[in-house]
């Protein structure tokens, strides 16, 4: 089956480059993978790129995510001159990183900022999948540990969007050092009373998930993302143990306790806006 990447193509917009927008051929149908139906490239987009049967979430690229999320032209970019410069000179690595960036029109994995949400303000960071599968090297930590700061010292809730493979084997212990980094920028600004959200998206795995994707005072999810630390094949060969069918999935982890909701991508702009409102709220009131 093809890659549902294949039926759309880079958004010409200003905002929105990088993201998945649709095709010109708004009648061409595309099948879901998951309940198999096929429906046009227009419901599907105007369902936030989710199946109108199922409601099965399609991957998304930062910026599509971004404009369905954020006040019309609210979102300002931060910290986007700050990029890779492979420290360790690995093999191939910027061969990667160049074709990544042709791919989805981004210099790194994460790309962060300050915008509106139905009129709240927030910090907000969204991880690209389409860059190594938004990989934590020492960008995307670096970029994601100033904009907690900069949060801080602004007073602003941050809400975070993730998505990643985990840490960034070309970048090794550097790309590790990041888990604690960017751990103690999150202390740091929920010291001085910042309310964090965090949103998993499919999937949020290894370093991410060990650090901030986990550290939200408030975790939801989008259906059926996959959540986890190390793969289910590892865990199985590890334990000598046969896992849950659903074992990693948003659903299981909300039945567990390690997340806070489920929440569709259609509701998302709603529950993050009351989020925010009744978290200024209070603020006032104190």
């Amino acid at each position: 089956m093809s890659n549902i990447m294949d039926y759309f193509r880079k958004s010409r917009n200003a905002l929105e480059k990088g993201g998945i927008t649709l095709k010109s051929n708004k009648e061409e149908k595309i099948r879901c993978p998951e309940c198999k139906s096929y429906e046009t490239k227009r419901a599907i987009a105007k369902h936030k790129v989710t199946c109108p049967h199922c409601g099965h979430h399609f991957r998304i690229g930062a910026r599509t995510r971004i404009k369905a999320i954020c006040d019309k032209d609210s979102f300002q970019e931060l910290f986007s001159d700050i990029e890779t410069i492979d420290p360790l000179k690995f093999p191939g690595y910027q061969d990667k990183m160049d074709r990544s960036r042709q791919i989805c029109g981004e210099a790194e994995g994460v790309i962060c900022g300050t915008a509106m949400i139905r009129r709240q303000p927030c910090a907000m960071f969204v991880m690209e999948p389409g860059f190594m599968m938004g990989s934590m090297g020492s960008v995307v930590g670096e970029k994601i540990t100033r904009l907690f700061e900069y949060a801080a010292e602004k007073a602003l809730p941050v809400v975070g969007f993730t998505a990643s493979g985990g840490a960034r084997m070309q970048e090794g212990i550097l790309s590790l050092m990041q888990m604690a980094k960017t751990s103690g920028a999150v202390d740091y600004h929920s010291k001085r009373g910042g309310l964090y959200i965090t949103v998993l998206t499919d999937p949020t795995t290894g370093g991410v998930t060990a650090s901030f994707a986990m550290l939200g005072d408030i975790i939801l999810s989008e259906p059926n993302a996959t959540i986890g630390f190390a793969g289910r094949r590892v865990i199985e060969q590890t334990t000598k143990k046969k896992l849950p069918d659903d074992f990693q999935k948003a659903e299981f982890l909300l039945e567990h306790g390690f997340i806070d909701a489920i929440v569709s991508r259609i509701e998302l702009r709603n529950t993050l806006e009351r989020l925010l409102e009744q978290h200024g709220r209070r603020e006032r009131q104190l």
